[in-house]
């Protein structure tokens, strides 16, 4: 005789025992559309016919083998002469040289070096590049990256080494003679760089000129060479805020950055601390200048913000330099939040610093 209590109890097992062949079912039907979808992306070829003509059709071996005998039209292409491209090769050589197999040779070092600079000077995508060179995607970004990789960790130690007490006194040497202000060590300023915006961001990336950015800031001296930069932080942050929040700022509050000590700015003078310039963002203290605010200033103070702004133009000249020789910052890059590229694309503006002040040494 059936009881309520036992009904109950019969009644959950069928339901547990329902729900089991539910789970069991499910897994199944995945796991057969999973095989089918291995089916039926099975390769059409082991290497694509356009690929294997990369050696006879590839525009590095149909054009730029040739290019090189030719410095102008070099220069146009590389953005950089024959000689820092050498330079730039054999520095970097023995990091991006790959090992081949019997089945497979190795790309060269200096078609990966090639590819990536091209990238990089053009702005184009992957995909045309992969035309272009008739080498599959997947290996195009791959070179890209390892390159970008190899460039950053050999270089920036000789491009931006750590400075010191001589550098920042030849530094204010330079726009002592340039631009007529004394005890500058350096222009800064900050530089938005276009994004998509990254999924799931709100307006974390949104800035005031009505775009998504992440943000440069830098500092440079009169030779347009980068002493410091910090990339990466969000479009809507102040350049004084992202500033405070950088590790150069800490540095400079606790003393940790070797600036040399006051110096008279003329004989027998009163003793001036050495300053950074900047423009109205940024808020005046010890080591950092700002113009005068307002328009109706005295002489003394308009002749004050001229020379300051000599001495401020050459960072955004220096914006203007990255920009025109690398293409690839005149588009919107792709940063989403839920993938690496968002650390692969702050390294690339990295890169194209350091290449940028790789040819001025």
């Amino acid at each position: 005789m059936w009881t309520a209590e036992k009904f109950a109890v019969d009644f959950q097992g069928c339901v547990k025992m329902d729900v089991q062949k539910i789970i069991t079912l499910t897994v199944l039907v995945y796991l057969l559309r999973k095989r089918k979808r291995k089916i039926s992306r099975k390769r059409q070829f082991w290497v694509h016919p356009l690929l294997c003509e990369r050696k006879t059709k590839g525009l590095y071996y149909t054009y730029f083998l040739d290019l090189k005998m030719y410095e102008k039209r070099f220069f146009n292409y590389m953005r950089m002469s024959t000689n820092t491209f050498n330079l730039l090769l054999d520095t970097i050589k023995p990091k991006i040289t790959g090992t081949g197999n019997n089945y497979r040779k190795c790309i060269p070092a200096e078609e990966k070096l090639v590819i990536t600079i091209r990238y990089l000077a053009t702005g184009c995508s992957l995909s045309h590049i992969s035309h272009e060179y008739r080498i599959g995607l997947p290996t195009v970004s791959e070179i890209v990256f390892d390159v970008c990789e190899a460039i950053w960790e050999i270089l920036k130690p000789i491009v931006m080494p750590q400075l010191t007490r001589d550098k920042w006194i030849q530094t204010a040497e330079g726009f002592q003679k340039y631009a007529q202000f004394p005890n500058c060590i350096g222009a800064i300023d900050g530089r938005h760089i276009r994004v998509i915006k990254p999924q799931h961001s709100g307006s974390l990336y949104y800035n005031y000129n009505n775009y998504f950015s992440i943000v440069l800031l830098a500092i440079c001296d009169v030779n347009y060479k980068f002493l410091y930069v910090d990339i990466g932080a969000y479009g809507k942050c102040s350049d004084s805020s992202i500033y405070k929040d950088s590790v150069f700022y800490h540095r400079l509050l606790n003393n940790d950055l070797d600036i040399p000590s006051n110096n008279p700015i003329k004989e027998n003078g009163q003793s001036m601390p050495f300053v950074l310039v900047g423009d109205e963002a940024f808020s005046l203290s010890e080591h950092m200048m700002r113009p005068y605010a307002g328009r109706n200033l005295n002489n003394v103070k308009t002749n004050f913000n001229y020379r300051l702004s000599r001495a401020r133009r050459y960072i955004e000249c220096t914006f203007g330099i990255l920009a025109n020789k690398w293409q690839i910052l005149h588009r919107p890059l792709n940063c989403s939040l839920i993938n690496v590229f968002l650390q692969q694309h702050i390294f690339f503006v990295f890169l194209l610093l350091v290449l940028l002040s790789w040819q001025h040494l």
